[in-house]
């Protein structure tokens, strides 16, 4: 590409500029905004329900012949199932990349083949498990004057259908509450007296509560359908019903007991602040926009203000999108900031208003474009795309400071400016900065390979910089030479060579000792050998991670009272929760569910869930008000079982399958010689420091009562097993005989036996049973009663028998905890044929920094190809290559005095200071003219020369850092490691690259007197 074509074309290039800076622009305000990047979680989880069929029998019958069946599905790697009492749910774990659109169907046409061998009655659903089907928008509706049932219509038949409008909303889920139904509650001595049972009922109701088109009529040239219509309309229909005639009698459900308006039996509570609170969840679209739809609900809201009754008040007791805009605005803050402070060291170093805003134009432009290129490759706006930007801000300037500068230099060498100077001095730098940006860029490439939360969280940051820097190269190399010439001035080389005058101390300084040093390179390789300790010692010090903590604003605990604890003691225990909460000063309010779970599933009656807003303004980070309230819920309420976390964290590990820090996997071909080996290990590791909500892996489910029928006494009176279980039934739980349309819904019409009927265990013996033949017996007369006791849940992976033991961290990282956890677990002499493997994050943490290893040798290679086609010289290859590990000794330093964990955002900081200081080092070498022989003098002038354009591009690219590496807002957490990573290593490799550099250099090149031609 030649000068003249670039002036030839200097209007349409500038011109292409603008107009992509412009559809940047454009993109910027149509690009989704999320918390995290768009990705696949390769997992499918199919749900199944059995009605309350026995643990054994669920096994037998349902799990392990669906786990086979599931075992065939095209690419599945891992199963993982759970076995309780009539339910089940098995997990299954597809490779990275894998089509989970396909992986579905085809889980769901496997699910479909299984169906007809499985035991009649089993149902089942298959879901992806994926961001949505959590909730980015919580609402809370209370009142002081509306009971439960009229919340819950209200939201289920007014507010849920005005906000699923609302532009990528995807479901809206009602949770709490109560339901309307009529309620027949049958008298036992009525019915006898008349000869009837509750079947009898049920059938009348049945019968006589339809509605049907009987044909059509044609008459006179019109058309009627005939409809034949019997509804029942109320409580004073259903009371009227005839179930039997008798001598032209007729007897009325009115005469067999009371039909009264109730509701429907209450096994699930939800509360809001303490106050008893119907919840709406409102789930978006994938790729929808999280901050739109969250406005666009506010705004539907605000519209239907005179539509809301005044006493219902809503509130929002979750929104995705607050967290979401904190860390846009923080990292937004960050980039400015970074580019402020970039301008004044330009200014400081050029003391040209004119020359400072040229290279500062760069900075937008650069940005708008690469948000032009998120939109084409069908990103969003998240934490790590919008923290890439914040983390090349350095990056991005550099490459127009050292076109500047030289161009500069070489305008105050000739005392004048025109195109020709100009255009001819870029040439002479375009080449150093094709490499140097290429070194900066190759880095990433690797990261293709990296699959898991890893790849698809430092992807996303990794395409935003690499493209960044791709922009910034093209307009450092390209537009800015054309726009320079236009508006640098001689003057404005002048104020540069006046402000050099510190910079001209600075050399001569460096000259005298460089002088010494290269007299002397063996005391630089003895530098080079201190780093490397340096570098051990700091390494081995690091804590260690899997992702970077986040402070969400919010946090969730999971809770499991005793097993077999009623709805009405597990709300009493969590009453005292709540009065915790309510007492912690930074809470601003919360939630609670009971008998459900926040993305919306049923659960056990014991189980469940708060979520915990916190106050925006607060002394206390989220990790210290979460270990104040788990250590006062565990003092004062110590039957409770607690599990806390922070939202997004607990979602991601849900997603993952590894929703705990520490998991602990127990495998051996006894299930009651598994748990006992859990519960060893369990006791084990609670005793390690940081160690804490250690949980067992044996879940127990509630006792049960078990009715045996005696077939041989049911058969002489005349019943069988089933029509004994059908009267059970109706009586304990009712019978629903069809329902009543009352405006926009429908209550259903339960038959039953009046509550003090069935209150008492001992009064089930005496539960009345009706024979075919009209006589009634008691249900003890053809049945045994007994209390069975719950029995634990079961798990398999890969259709091996599993314990899983889990727990979590308090004040100390992930891998000192679980040296300490393998030793202890170690020490333990399990049973033969028990074996022990470790998951969990920790699972993930290993899997993650073997693929991150492989990914920095992937680029220390590509960098060291990228130097051996630019310089074809072993001795400059290998000098930059020692230069920058003695960098990396910064780096670990640096993580190690500041207390940052080695995680995959520090490791991602690594990676990227093997292109910083090679971008560095060419620069450094640019200035050397191979093709003669190469002396001391050659460089000590070449760091004399660079010292200029290295400590302005390090300065820029440390303080446009500064705010992300002091962790400044809440998005910049993410990318705090990262940036931390990189200031070390710049501030380890300006005296490196300046002195260290060409002393290795010096002592590789001499012995082989290599020339480089």
């Amino acid at each position: 590409m030649t000068a003249d074509w670039l002036i030839q074309h200097r209007r349409s290039l500038l011109l292409l500029v603008a107009i992509l800076a412009l559809g940047g622009l454009v993109a910027a305000w149509k690009l989704p905004v999320g918390l995290f990047p768009q990705m696949d979680f390769p997992r499918v989880v199919v749900a199944i329900d059995a009605g309350d069929r026995p643990l054994q029998r669920m096994q037998a019958e349902v799990t392990r012949p669906l786990e086979r069946v599931l075992r065939g599905v095209p690419e599945v790697q891992r199963i993982r199932s759970t076995t309780s009492r009539g339910t089940a749910e098995i997990a299954l774990t597809f490779p990275r990349g894998a089509d989970m659109a396909q992986a579905l169907l085809q889980t769901q046409a496997a699910m479909n083949g299984a169906l007809p061998s499985l035991p009649p009655g089993v149902a089942f659903s298959a879901q992806r498990r994926d961001p949505t089907v959590f909730p980015v928008l919580g609402l809370t509706l209370t009142s002081n004057t509306r009971d439960g049932v009229a919340l819950r219509d209200f939201a289920s038949l007014a507010l849920a259908p005005a906000l699923s409008g609302v532009s990528g909303v995807a479901d809206i889920e009602v949770l709490g509450g109560r339901s309307a139904e009529y309620q027949v509650l049958l008298d036992p001595d009525r019915l006898r007296a008349h000869g009837l049972a509750a079947a009898d009922v049920v059938q009348a109701l049945n019968t006589g509560n339809a509605v049907a088109a009987v044909g059509r009529i044609e008459d006179h040239y019109r058309l009627y359908l005939t409809i034949a219509d019997a509804q029942l309309h109320g409580l004073d229909d259903i009371g009227q019903t005839i179930v039997k005639t008798v001598n032209g009698q007729p007897v009325t459900i009115a005469e067999l007991g009371r039909v009264q308006a109730g509701r429907q039996p209450e096994w699930t509570r939800v509360t809001a602040n303490g106050g008893d609170a119907v919840l709406v969840n409102i789930r978006q679209q994938r790729g929808a926009n999280t901050v739109a739809l969250a406005r666009d609900v506010r705004a539907r809201l605000a519209q239907l203000r005179a539509q809301i009754p005044p006493d219902i008040r809503i509130g929002t007791y979750y929104d995705q999108s607050d967290l979401v805009l904190a860390s846009a605005l923080s990292v937004r803050d960050a980039i400015l900031v970074g580019a402020v402070l970039a301008a004044l060291v330009l200014f400081v170093f050029l003391r040209s208003v004119r020359v400072t805003l040229i290279v500062a134009l760069t900075l937008p432009l650069t940005i708008a474009i690469t948000v032009l290129l998120l939109d084409v490759a069908g990103m969003s706006f998240n934490i790590m795309t919008l923290g890439g930007m914040a983390a090349a801000v350095g990056l991005i300037v550099d490459d127009a400071v050292v076109m500047i500068e030289h161009i500069m230099r070489r305008a105050g060498a000739k005392r004048s400016v025109d195109d020709a100077l100009v255009l001819s001095a870029a040439a002479e730098m375009r080449r150093p900065l094709t490499g140097s940006s290429l070194a900066t860029v190759v880095v990433f490439a690797p990261l293709a390979f990296l699959g898991g939360v890893a790849g698809g969280f430092f992807k996303a940051l990794a395409l935003t910089m690499a493209a960044g820097l791709a922009v910034s190269w093209a307009l450092a190399a390209l537009a800015l030479p054309l726009v320079a010439s236009r508006l640098i001035r001689v003057a404005d080389a002048r104020k540069m060579e006046q402000a050099d005058r510190w910079i001209a101390r600075a050399q001569g300084v460096y000259c005298d000792r460089m002088r010494r040093v290269l007299a002397r390179p063996r005391w630089v390789l003895a530098f080079v050998a201190i780093c490397c300790v340096v570098a051990l010692v700091s390494y081995v010090r690091l804590g260690t991670g899997f992702m970077p903590h986040m402070d969400e604003g919010g946090f969730v605990i999971d809770y499991v009272s005793p097993p077999g604890t009623s709805l009405t003691e597990t709300d009493r225990l969590l009453r005292q929760v709540e009065a915790i909460l309510k007492t912690t000063p930074e809470v601003d309010d919360y939630s609670r569910r009971t008998g459900l779970q926040l993305g919306g599933g049923l659960t056990e009656a014991n189980e469940g869930d708060f979520f915990v807003h916190l106050k925006s303004w607060r002394r206390r980070g989220i990790e210290d008000v979460m270990a104040t309230v788990r250590a006062k819920i565990a003092a004062q309420v110590p039957g409770l079982r607690i599990e806390t976390a922070q939202l997004m964290e607990d979602l991601i590990g849900d997603l993952v399958a590894t929703p705990q820090p520490i998991e602990v996997k127990v495998f051996g071909p006894d299930e009651a010689a598994d748990r006992a080996a859990a519960a060893r290990i369990a006791a084990a590791i609670g005793t390690v420091p940081g160690v804490v909500e250690v949980f067992d892996g044996v879940k127990i489910a509630g006792d049960a009562i078990e009715v045996r029928v005696d077939r041989v006494r049911a058969a002489l009176e005349g019943l069988d097993p089933e029509a004994v279980s059908r009267q059970i039934e109706t009586a304990l739980g009712g019978s629903m005989a069809g329902s009543i349309r009352d405006g926009e819904k429908l209550i259903g019409i339960r038959v039953w036996t009046p509550p003090d009927s069935r209150e008492r265990i001992e009064q089930l013996a005496a539960l009345p049973l009706r024979a075919p033949d009209g006589h009634v017996l008691p249900l003890g007369r053809v049945a045994e009663i007994a209390i069975a006791q719950g029995q634990p849940e079961a798990n398999r992976e890969d259709q091996r028998p599993l314990v899983a033991v889990t727990a979590r961290l308090e004040g100390r990282d992930l891998g000192s905890a679980m040296t300490d956890v393998r030793a202890r677990v170690g020490s333990l002499k399990l049973p033969p044929g028990v074996a022990v493997e470790y998951g969990g994050l920790y699972g993930q943490q290993r899997d993650s920094f073997r693929a991150m290893a492989l990914v920095f040798a992937g680029a220390l290679l590509l960098i060291v190809t990228l130097l051996m086609f630019l310089y074809e010289n072993v001795a400059v290859v290998a000098s930059i290559l020692i230069a920058t590990f003695c960098s990396l000794a910064g780096v670990f330093t640096g993580l190690w005095l500041t207390g940052t964990q080695l995680n995959l955002s520090s490791i991602m900081g690594l990676t990227m200071i093997l292109g910083i200081v090679t971008e560095i080092a060419i620069f450094y070498f640019a200035e050397i003219d191979f093709s003669r022989r190469l002396d001391a003098a050659a460089l000590i002038q070449a760091g004399r020369m660079r010292m200029r354009p290295i400590l302005m591009t390090s300065l820029i690219a440390i303080l446009a850092l500064s705010p992300l590496a002091l962790g400044i807002g809440t998005g910049a957490a993410m990318q705090q490691p990262l940036a931390i990573a990189i200031v070390s290593g710049l501030l380890a490799a300006v005296p490196i690259v300046l002195i260290v550099l060409p002393a290795v250099y010096l002592a590789l090149a001499r012995p082989s007197h290599e020339a480089f031609a």
